[in-house]
């Protein structure tokens, strides 16, 4: 599974001083520097290197200041890790490249140029805002079958479990989710009803939703809007 491979890359990026978030955006991870404005790091993973994994990096480096392919080395090491014309079409575009060994172990095969082009910055905007609004790194990068836990999905699952304990004031649930007047109203995933004005209750679904995303206490003071 590319998921994987997502903990030996990220603690390679977080050695290097960033901080990492898996499945942001349609990224498999994004890694943001402590820096002002921050340096955007992109990671894609996939099992082998391939074609498919630079077309991957093609699409994301708009956003971004650097991308990073990271793949399992082969066993024989006869991959495309050891084709010289893979590596200097990555040189060429641009790209780096990470082979994660069975171990866990990174190894830099192509490091990308130190700075690039940012051609798309308001998806590289909405890539730094959802990093930050996300509360700790719920989502292993890699995953396709699950839904993503994103800011928004963790504020709705909090005004879930607050509703859980019976009807709520949309007023008494700000002070802690600062989003929840927008999640009530709005109800994407179809968790909440509103019993009477300002006043909501939970619904089967979102009893459900608590079922399978187990809530912790988290602190979402500062945080501002996010994605489904």
């Amino acid at each position: 599974m590319e998921t994987a491979l997502y903990l030996p890359v990220k603690r390679f990026l977080e050695n290097l001083g960033f901080t990492v978030k898996g499945e942001v955006g349609g990224c498999d991870l994004v890694a943001l520097s402590g820096d002002d404005p921050p340096i955007v790091v992109i990671g894609e993973l996939k099992l082998s290197f391939n074609l498919e994994l630079v077309l991957q990096a093609v699409d994301r480096a708009g956003a971004c200041d650097e991308v990073w392919l990271a793949a399992k080395i082969s066993a024989r090491g006869k991959g495309r890790e050891s084709d010289a014309r893979y590596r200097n079409l990555c040189r060429r575009l641009g790209f780096g490249m990470l082979a994660v060994t069975n171990t866990g172990d990174v190894e830099v095969l192509v490091k990308p140029p130190t700075t690039s082009p940012r051609r798309d910055p308001k998806k590289r905007s909405r890539l730094v805002a959802e990093h930050r609004r996300r509360i700790g790194d719920p989502a292993l990068g890699g995953s396709t079958r699950a839904p993503i836990m994103t800011a928004y999905r963790q504020q709705a699952l909090a005004c879930a479990s607050a509703l859980s304990r019976g009807p709520r004031r949309v007023r008494d649930l700000k002070p802690e989710i600062p989003d929840a007047p927008k999640i009530l109203l709005h109800n994407v995933y179809g968790w909440f009803d509103r019993a009477e004005r300002g006043i909501y209750v939970l619904t089967d679904a979102g009893r459900a939703a608590l079922k399978r995303w187990p809530q912790q206490a988290i602190d979402f003071a500062g945080a501002g809007d996010s994605i489904p």
